[in-house]
């Protein structure tokens, strides 16, 4: 239940409480790769078939690797674990081996596709216009409610913050140390790319939250997304979700890529 901001709260104005939430969430970004974690994918595409695999992930040689432990939420049997133990020794192998520029090659592409997915998410600051709606309990942290509205004349950066122009959302920033616990966002005008070859229409929407995994780090726990699309007239409607747990710094990781 939301409620009416007391008299402290009130007095940092919603810019400010956006701006310390971009300095905590661009650390949680920063420090996120020292940390392995589980990662269950659920995918289900409209008339298709429904996936659910579960991984260990962690950096191999400066980028992911993910080592499929569970199937529909059940573990692999003992000979799918050795056939998966023998892939990750021969990768990692294969990436100690590789020639320099391929090396900074692969990284760099994993890099890049980190920071892509980073400033869409912080795109959202500068994309929106926020309104402190009021003060909620959230998993036992006190937060700020804030409503996000498209902000008039917003020009997104790179192509896919094209979508950002017809969403709306809610923000839920920690009122302690300003993560970001929680962000739901809505398409509600649809947004159309690359002239008529793609839309992203109304009801399309996503949720991220996210939760300490350390001292004074958030990460995120689950990012659940709905999409309604159009590609050259053809629908391409899915929903997925991921769920992150068992994050750990990577000094005590078990896997031999560390």
């Amino acid at each position: 239940m939301i409620s009416v901001c007391c008299q402290g709260a009130a007095q940092l104005a919603p810019e400010e409480i956006i701006r310390r939430s971009v300095q905590a969430n661009d650390r949680d970004w920063r420090l996120g790769p020292a940390y392995s974690h589980l990662e269950r994918d659920v995918d289900q595409k409209k008339g298709g078939a429904r996936t659910d695999r579960t991984y260990q992930v962690f950096l191999m040689v400066g980028s992911p690797y993910r080592l499929l432990v569970a199937v529909e939420g059940t573990p692999i049997p003992p000979g799918e674990q050795r056939q998966e133990a023998l892939k990750e020794k021969r990768e990692l192998a294969r990436r100690r081996a590789e020639p320099p520029a391929e090396r900074e090659a692969r990284i760099r592409k994993y890099q890049v596709d980190r920071e892509h997915d980073h400033i869409l998410m912080t795109q959202m600051a500068v994309a929106f216009h926020f309104r402190l709606r009021g003060n909620e309990n959230l998993n036992g942290h006190s937060t700020y409610v804030l409503d996000a509205e498209p902000k008039p004349g917003y020009r997104p950066v790179v192509r896919d913050a094209k979508v950002l122009i017809g969403m709306r959302g809610r923000l839920w920033v920690d009122a302690e140390h300003f993560h970001w616990a929680k962000v739901e966002a809505e398409v509600v005008h649809p947004v159309t790319f690359g002239g008529f070859i793609a839309r992203v229409g109304t009801g399309t929407r996503f949720s991220l939250r996210k939760e300490p995994v350390g001292d004074d780090l958030w990460q995120p726990v689950d990012f659940s997304m709905q999409v309604v699309s159009a590609v050259l007239f053809f629908p391409h409607d899915s929903a997925s979700t991921q769920r992150f747990s068992d994050y750990r710094a990577a000094a005590i990781a078990t896997s031999a890529g560390q």
